[in-house]
């Protein structure tokens, strides 16, 4: 039987990626904390989920690997539906079942039944989980060749002999009413030795304990001359209400009740409690290397059908738990594609129709949403974003940076259609909480910051900036963007830079010719009519838009200070 060893629905087995791990506040900074929280109520799934989101790579076959799963679960709610069934049947037996009991504990017989009864219900769970893949509509890799290894597990010989054992050993389990045990006793009639004599279909009846024993005992007549049973069913059972009779009747004959409390103690309850526990450790005497043999094949069967699937459940969740959050927004009216991931190419990303997922969610009706579309190329590698205050820049560069997140995870994006060069890592420079620039001041922890994510930067990385180096004097802050921009060209990291200083975007076109590298060009948040858009595009900055609406803001424009102290026009 093939074991599943190393198969996993986040890469293909041929596959050697390199990952990076995503800064905690990336995904803070991109708004994708709020989609993580959303897709599961369970903090251990939404750990998951962040998890996965945040280790990246840019293989491509990993990328289209996961979304090829993503999309088959997300086009099959049926499938999703049978999965966490399963799933959580799995889990359940892997928390209370016997089969986790060590090599070398003891086991009897009730053990030995209940091992049968678990490895059926592991049965069943194979074959659901192989009518569920056989689903003609699968069409990923990655749920294919899983469904190839189900089928190969299930019509193993191996697989079949067993099904057919377990079936015929639980109709014998269920027939089992009583056992017969034989002792053998000494002169003293202590017992010596205790034997299986036989498994029975029938209970024992009981009978009158003083007649029947005293039958069975004192008539000479009545002692067999051989250790053959004539199957009566009858027995003496040591009850509540008999006991104290029964006890002064052995003492008076022969010192018997001192042989029958070597073998079982009488409870004062009735009946002897203890006596299936006697009978365990006489079935474990018997059938030891039986029973040991038989759980260590049950034991290993299971861990190949069973613990190896069970170990691809956390990335099923992921996949499930994405897809009906994703389907649950579409159903809302959002838009949604499957990514495009690309090798090389001097088009790095081509988004057509994207918008910001975080903004989405949170509108009630999202025919409001304003698309826009972008490329990377090498024309356009470092994207100098100006516009109005609250014109949508931080939106936009959000939306990027999301973009390859969902995408890189496997998942639909939200936009019309997304083509792309997958990126090694996503770098974030959004202004940090004041309690982070104590030390080193606003601009130091900036500059700092950004000197960090530079070193580590590729041409594949993507950088996305959002009012860097703004906390200093106009001049000052010039100063050190346009270095920055200048630096980024020559490593053409793909970046948006979205800032208030209309001079650097007024300068991508010299940046561009003094460039040995990749083009820098300037990108506006439009108005029309002085109203706010929320649509890019490529021209020069509008100006002085956002001293405009800053002044506006607090009432220190001309008109506004005028109208409001009316004592200038007094005499």
């Amino acid at each position: 039987m093939r074991r599943l060893t190393g198969f996993s629905l986040m890469q293909p087995d041929y596959a050697k990626p390199e990952y990076r791990r995503l800064p905690d506040y990336v995904l803070h900074d991109l708004g994708l904390e709020t989609f993580c929280e959303s897709a599961s109520k369970d903090d251990k799934e939404r750990r998951l989920i962040t998890n996965v989101l945040s280790d990246i790579t840019d293989d491509v076959s990993v990328a289209e690997y996961r979304c090829q799963i993503f999309a088959d679960i997300l086009r099959l709610p049926e499938l999703r539906i049978t999965m966490l069934e399963l799933f959580d049947k799995i889990q359940f037996m892997k928390d209370f079942s016997s089969m986790h009991k060590s090599a070398d504990e003891e086991i009897g017989l009730w053990h030995l039944f209940h091992r049968l009864e678990e490895l059926n219900d592991y049965i069943k769970i194979v074959e659901t989980m192989r009518d569920c893949l056989s689903d003609k509509r699968i069409q990923s890799e990655g749920l294919t060749k899983l469904r190839d290894y189900i089928n190969e597990l299930y019509e193993d010989a191996f697989f079949a002999e067993m099904k057919k054992d377990i079936a015929a050993l639980k109709i014998k389990a269920s027939d089992v009413q009583s056992v017969t045990l034989g002792v053998n006793v000494n002169e003293r009639f202590e017992a010596v030795s205790i034997g299986l004599v036989s498994v029975n279909k029938k209970p024992f009846k009981k009978s009158g304990i003083v007649g029947n024993f005293a039958d069975a005992i004192a008539s000479k007549d009545k002692i067999q001359n051989t250790e053959d049973w004539d199957g009566d069913m009858h027995y003496q059972l040591i009850d509540k209400e008999e006991r104290k009779g029964f006890a002064d009747y052995m003492e008076k004959n022969t010192g018997l009740l001192n042989a029958m409390s070597t073998i079982v103690n009488a409870t004062a309850d009735g009946g002897m409690a203890n006596s299936t526990f006697y009978l365990d450790e006489v079935v474990n005497k018997m059938l030891g290397s039986l029973v040991k043999k038989l759980r260590d094949t049950l034991t290993r069967y299971a861990n190949v059908a069973i613990v190896n699937v069970s170990g691809l459940v956390p990335e099923f969740i992921y996949y499930i738990r994405c897809a009906e959050f994703i389907s649950g927004l579409m159903e809302k009216g959002c838009v949604f594609c499957e990514a495009k991931p690309e090798a090389e190419g001097e088009t790095s990303m081509v988004a057509r129709d994207f918008y910001n997922l975080k903004l989405a969610m949170n509108m009630e009706d999202v025919s409001d949403i304003v698309s826009n579309d972008l490329t990377f190329d090498q024309k356009n590698t470092v994207y100098i974003l100006t516009g109005a205050n609250r014109g949508g820049k931080t939106t936009i560069t959000q939306a990027v940076g999301q973009l390859f997140v969902l995408a890189q995870g496997g998942l639909f994006v939200p936009a019309e259609s997304f083509h792309y060069v997958p990126c090694d890592c996503i770098y974030t420079h959004f202004p940090a909480d004041e309690d982070k620039t104590m030390d080193l001041g606003r601009l130091g922890e900036e500059c700092v910051r950004f000197k960090e994510m530079f070193s580590r930067s590729t041409s594949r990385s993507l950088m996305l900036l959002n009012e860097t180096f703004s906390t200093t004097s106009f001049e000052e802050g010039y100063y050190i963007a346009r270095d920055s921009i200048k630096a980024l060209q020559t490593k053409a990291v793909r970046t948006i830079y979205n800032t208030h200083m209309h001079k650097l975007g007024e300068d991508a076109e010299k940046l561009t010719r003094e460039s040995n590298g990749a083009g820098a060009a300037s990108l506006i948040m439009q108005t029309d009519d002085g109203k706010r858009s929320f649509k890019v595009k490529l021209a020069k900055p509008e100006g002085s838009s956002y001293a405009k609406d800053i002044a506006e803001k607090y009432g220190v424009t001309y008109d506004m200070l005028v109208e409001n102290n009316q004592w200038l026009g007094e005499k």
